[in-house]
């Protein structure tokens, strides 16, 4: 019950906002969680100062002030994708390459689309099917919460993406539909939960432990990988443009794919550290001590 009231009290409301409004309460949540609460700050400022060991307090201090802001725009906008029109997806959400991904569909061929939790994400799973022929494909953790997950589902899949939870990602991938092509969008930037499944490399001057799924399904099934560079435009509105990494992933050795896309998701970082998620703890766990990903 406490669920619904949240949603249709709290969230549906918000969601009916104009954006410039939804900002100024964006500005607001900002002094609130970052000067009065100090929302995951030891969290934040601990993952940046190990990523960027060379910069100054005043520095740190800088980027984590930048990452407030942009988180809460984040939140925000996030909501109001609840009541999004078309329109205002795509103007702000260009995706400026997408011809790009659309070749492989013309060869009928399924790809994978690469990135992380850089800029907003939520918004490129509402555009992205506004600008391509193939099924978009969402690999998702669900939500404990059922009612909020439904709710998410509902939100994201409303122009066309399908979103399928990480459990029956491998069931869907070798399901193939010879009628229609498909995109997965998978993010190679969170915190495995099994580190001896994760492949280790160095990532922001930390031994890190990658998701290996983008690598392990694109050779699978020879899915050409592409990495989805996203920009923050200005407030509110955001670009993103395609790289296309590998045509043909069987062909690559072992640990190159998923070191090529972390390593483009890790350049975009360096270059607007503010952008990306720095409020999860994605370094919690260590190589295990008897792992020998490279036999």
């Amino acid at each position: 019950m406490l669920n619904k009231v949240i949603y249709y009290i709290l969230i549906v409301p918000i969601s009916i906002l104009p954006i410039w409004f939804l900002h100024g309460i964006s500005s607001f949540m900002y002094v609130v969680i970052y000067f009065v609460f100090g929302y995951r700050k030891k969290v934040i400022r601990g993952n940046l100062e190990r990523s960027f060991p060379k910069f100054s307090n005043k520095e740190i201090r800088r980027i984590e002030r930048k990452f407030y802001q942009h988180f809460c725009d984040i939140i925000i906008e996030s909501l109001k994708n609840f009541n999004i029109s078309k329109k205002s997806t795509k103007k702000r959400f260009v995706i400026e390459n997408p011809e790009v991904v659309d070749r492989f569909a013309e060869e009928g061929r399924d790809v994978i689309i690469a990135g992380g939790h850089y800029n907003s994400w939520e918004l490129f799973a509402l555009a992205m099917p506004l600008y391509h022929q193939h099924q978009g494909v969402g690999i998702y953790k669900p939500l404990s919460n059922r009612f909020f997950d439904m709710k998410l589902r509902q939100s994201r899949e409303q122009f066309g993406l399908k979103l399928i939870s990480m459990k029956e990602s491998a069931r869907y991938f070798a399901n193939s539909d010879e009628k229609i092509s498909r995109a997965f969008i998978l993010g190679g930037d969170q915190s495995p939960s099994n580190p001896k499944n994760a492949y280790w490399m160095k990532f922001l001057n930390q031994d890190t432990g990658v998701l290996f799924g983008t690598e392990k399904y694109a050779k699978e099934y020879n899915l050409p990988v592409i990495f989805g560079m996203a920009y923050k435009v200005k407030r509110g509105h955001y670009r993103l443009t395609y790289k296309v990494l590998f045509e043909n992933p069987k062909e690559a050795p072992y640990g190159k794919i998923t070191e090529a896309h972390t390593q483009v998701l890790e350049k975009q970082i360096v270059e607007n550290p503010q952008y990306w998620l720095w409020s999860h703890r994605r370094w919690k766990h260590k190589r295990p001590s008897d792992l020998k990903q490279y036999e």
